[in-house]
């Protein structure tokens, strides 16, 4: 019997230390298994927390919107500083902080999600992922430039950053700035003989790169490469030559309002909703943001305008983009809202308290 049970001691000891062997030559393969489905797990929890937090600013495939730089690049960028920009936000610019000890929602975890996401280099399938949710931007309203405009000015004295120029102001400033630099209420004029004078080329450089502190002006650094930027400051510095060559932008034009009294009483419960806490009750204003109800603003504002800056925000400010919450439908009943105000709007914002 001791004979039987030292043979079987010895085998079941040779069938441990065969399993120990086999487990140690899978090891490899199996902690490769689980890396894989770890990444997998913080790809699809990064997915969702782009298309529910992110898109609206960046794009449904990151491609950016407006100043709102794209995030395509960053599968080549250290990850570190990816976390970082993520946790800790960018100065004068509209990325905020969103790590939770910066005030922001996000836990660590979630941003190494966002993170492994950025970096897998996987838009189509976020961009599939933010249509499914419903969450995909819409395209925000730009001035087109009819094909003989941009001929004639690659006519001129180094027309090919001229025409880039016009380009990018056409798809980027004028909403703010006017279609020909006329300037609006939410942006000074661009087109004037003063202005180009009292600021030089450097001035407008460091203006498009750096913003301006204390306006809607943000930093377009990360959102125009060095020739988009040369081009703008050879527009604004040069644009008394277009003046008299004739060129001028199409004034964009947005889809008649839907002024019916069930749009505007939609467009003023959302406005309740989401837009008092910032712009005041009736839109009169508040220490955060501007007054909307004003002749000042809604008589120099046109429609177009006023859509694109809910959909797309105002970058640098707290003015976020409304477009990965808001329907077009939505956006425009806001924008009924706010026109049906214009009739007995006063002249210019009262004075806050």
């Amino acid at each position: 019997m001791t004979r039987q049970m030292s043979w079987i001691a010895l085998i079941g000891t040779f069938m441990i230390a065969a399993a120990f062997g086999i487990a140690v030559i899978r090891e490899p393969a199996r902690q490769a298994e689980a890396s894989a489905a770890l990444n997998t797990a913080l790809i699809v929890e990064g997915t969702d927390l782009y298309a529910e937090n992110c898109a609206a600013c960046h794009g449904a495939s990151g491609e950016g919107i407006a100043a709102y730089p794209p995030l395509t690049t960053t599968v080549s960028m250290d990850a570190q500083t990816v976390y970082n920009t993520i946790e800790r936000g960018r100065y004068n610019t509209g990325m905020a902080a969103f790590g939770v000890d910066e005030g922001g929602i996000f836990t660590g975890m979630q941003i190494q999600s966002l993170v492994t996401m950025l970096q897998a280099d996987t838009w189509d399938t976020v961009a599939a992922r933010v249509a499914e949710l419903g969450l995909t931007p819409p395209q925000i309203v730009v001035a087109e430039i009819p094909a003989e405009t941009v001929a004639l000015v690659e006519t001129l004295p180094d027309g090919a950053a001229l025409s880039t120029g016009l380009t990018v102001y056409a798809e980027n400033c004028a909403a703010c700035h006017g279609a020909n630099g006329e300037g609006s209420a939410l942006a000074p004029a661009l087109n004037t003989d003063e202005l180009r004078i009292r600021l030089s080329d450097a001035d407008i450089a460091r203006i498009i790169s750096e913003g301006v502190p204390g306006t809607l002006m943000s930093s377009w650094s990360s959102a125009l490469d060095a020739a988009q930027q040369q081009g703008v400051i050879a527009l604004i510095s040069r644009w008394g030559e277009l003046n008299a060559a004739g060129v001028s932008l199409p004034t964009i034009e947005a889809a008649p309002l839907n002024m019916s009294p069930q749009a505007v009483a939609n467009g003023q419960r959302l406005f309740d909703l989401l837009c008092t806490q910032c712009h005041g009750i009736d839109g009169y204003g508040s220490p955060i943001a501007p007054a909307l109800n004003n002749q000042t603003f809604l008589s120099t504002t046109p429609d177009a305008a006023i859509q694109a800056i809910i959909a797309g925000g105002v970058s640098g400010t707290v003015m976020p983009a409304w477009s990965g919450y808001l329907s077009d439908a939505d956006i425009a009943a806001i924008a009924a809202y706010l026109r049906s105000l214009q009739p007995n709007a006063p002249i210019v914002a009262p004075a806050q308290p």
